[in-house]
C-alpha cells in the first residue's frame, strides 16, 4: 500500500504528475472535487449533506470531505495505493487525515513537494492558452504553435485563455497557498515522509524524479 500526497502551489504541475504516477504505478488519483461530485451523484448520506451545503454556496466542512476521502480509500481499486490530489489543504485537514488512516492501520507513505520559482511559475501560468477545438495546450514562453496562429494537432486557428490565468490572479493564489497550505511542508518534514523534487524541470524529468522517490520507498 502506498498513499501519496503531492504538494505545491497552483500551477506547479500536481494534476499532470498525478495522472502520470497513476498510470505508471497502478495507483488511483483521488481528486477532492471529483469525489464530492461522485458522492452527490450516488445520493449517499454524506453526498446529500455535501449537496445541501454546496447548494447554499458554502464550503463543505473538513469532516465531510474527510469522510468522503476515507470511504473512497476503502474501495477495492485503492488497495495498491492512492494519490491525493487537492487534499489536504491545511494543517487541520492533514491531522484529520492522519487520524482516519491510523484507525484503519494505514498512513500517508510519502509526500512529494514540487518546488518552484514563484516568478517563473507566474510567467508559466500567465502565458498559457489552449486550442479551442481539441484542447491542446500552449504557452507564450514555453510552447508556441509551430505555425503561428494554427494548432499543431488539429489545425484550428481558434484559441482560448482562462480568465484567471494572469499575473495578478496568480499572485493572489500564491498568497493563499503560502498562508494556508505551505505549513504542510514543515508538518510532513517533521513526520519524516517529505521528499522534494524540482517542479520547474521539464515534465518528463519531474516524472522521473518522482519515480525515483517512489522506488526508494518500496
Amino acid at each position: 500500500m502506498r498513499n501519496l500526497i503531492l504538494l505545491g502551489p497552483p500551477g506547479a504541475g500536481k494534476g499532470t504528475q498525478a495522472k502520470e504516477i497513476a498510470a505508471r504505478h497502478g495507483l488511483i488519483q483521488l481528486s477532492t472535487g471529483d469525489m464530492l461530485r461522485a458522492a452527490i451523484k450516488a445520493g449517499s448520506a454524506v453526498g446529500r449533506k455535501a449537496k445541501a451545503i454546496m447548494d447554499k454556496g458554502e464550503l463543505v466542512p473538513d469532516a465531510i470531505v474527510i469522510k468522503i476521502i476515507s470511504d473512497r480509500m476503502e474501495e477495492p481499486d485503492c488497495r495498491a495505493g492512492a494519490i491525493l490530489d487537492g487534499f489536504p489543504r491545511n494543517l487541520a485537514q492533514a491531522a484529520a487525515l492522519d487520524s482516519v488512516l491510523a484507525r484503519r492501520k494505514k498512513k500517508v507513505d510519502v509526500v512529494i513537494e514540487l518546488k518552484v520559482d514563484d516568478e517563473q511559475l507566474i510567467k508559466r501560468i500567465a502565458g498559457r492558452f489552449t486550442c479551442a477545438r481539441c484542447g491542446e495546450g500552449y504557452n507564450d514562453n514555453l510552447k508556441r504553435p509551430k505555425v503561428v496562429g494554427r494548432c499543431d494537432v488539429c489545425g484550428s486557428t481558434a484559441f482560448t485563455r482562462r480568465p484567471d490565468d494572469n499575473a495578478q490572479t496568480m499572485r493572489t493564489r500564491l498568497m493563499v497557498y503560502y498562508r494556508e497550505t505551505s505549513p504542510l511542508i514543515g508538518y510532513y518534514f517533521c513526520k519524516g515522509n517529505l521528499r522534494s523534487v524540482d517542479g520547474m524541470a521539464p515534465i518528463a524529468r519531474v516524472t522521473q524524479e518522482i519515480d525515483r522517490v517512489l522506488g526508494e520507498i518500496k
